[in-house]
């Protein structure tokens, strides 16, 4: 007569041939991700190779191409400013020839600010890359110039991280809201935008060489008036967005009592 136990040892073996159980490896293989990897890399190849498609000089009404020609300037604009930095440090403060052409090169820069913009409206060239890349070439190139005249000791350091501190923060608060609503430059951001450039194109062409000093009392006074510009304008900025936030938040108020 067999026992129980024996009957059941004799079914267990019947079911499982190995004496010990072998584990399951769950383990991926070490290149198991590259080909997700590729297939993002590819999608966002893909993106760029659909936005670069359209209108790249022409008027129309068809898609216009991230490589338009007003963004082809705007790129420009921005390569020039470390070209720009090169000839001061190269200049050392001598105000020779190399001063001269860096600040031919900015004021060339920064006048084309109004080029860009004007055949991107005129030919319908607005793209998403413009809007973003238009201000950044702004900040660059006087954010470059201002940081320069401070380390050469030809501008107060305060007066750079004033006017630096305003110019990137109300650009990044710009960006901040873009999804949601728009707030247009005032005309008081643009008479900042041209007083700016006038004032660091005086601080970097070394009149005071050929004229005399008394040149210097027009450099500072014009800086002054686009310090003042900077920060009411930045603060008018934000006064702005507050009021439309408000207004935004009364009428969706408005809507669901």
């Amino acid at each position: 007569m067999t026992s129980g136990s024996d009957s059941d040892a004799s079914s267990d073996s019947d079911l499982s041939p190995d004496s010990t159980a072998q584990p399951v490896s769950t383990a991926q293989p070490a290149n198991a991700s590259q080909p997700a990897k590729r297939s993002n890399y590819a999608q966002r190849a893909d993106v760029v190779k659909e936005s670069m498609k359209g209108r790249v000089t022409s008027r129309g009404d068809t898609k216009a191409s991230s490589g338009n020609v007003a963004n082809i300037i705007t790129v420009v604009r921005i390569l020039l400013a470390p070209v720009f930095v090169w000839l001061l440090v190269a200049d050392s403060g001598e105000n020779g020839v190399l001063r001269w052409v860096a600040a031919g090169l900015f004021i060339l820069a920064i006048a084309t600010d109004g080029v860009d913009g004007s055949l991107a409206r005129s030919r319908n060239l607005i793209t998403n890359v413009g809007i973003i890349l238009d201000p950044i070439a702004d900040k660059v190139l006087t954010g470059a110039a201002l940081v320069m005249l401070s380390v050469l000791g030809e501008l107060w350091w305060w007066v750079t991280i004033v006017i630096l501190v305003r110019e990137l923060g109300i650009t990044a608060f710009r960006f901040a809201v873009l999804r949601s609503r728009v707030i247009p430059a005032s005309r008081g951001g643009k008479l900042k935008t041209v007083v700016q450039s006038v004032a660091i194109s005086l601080f970097l062409v070394p009149l005071y060489t050929l004229v005399g000093e008394w040149i210097l009392w027009l450099n500072w006074t014009v800086m002054a008036v686009a310090l003042v510009l900077t920060v009411v304008t930045g603060f008018d900025y934000l006064w702005q967005a507050w009021r439309q936030n408000r207004s935004a938040t009364r009428g969706r108020d408005h809507r669901n009592p």
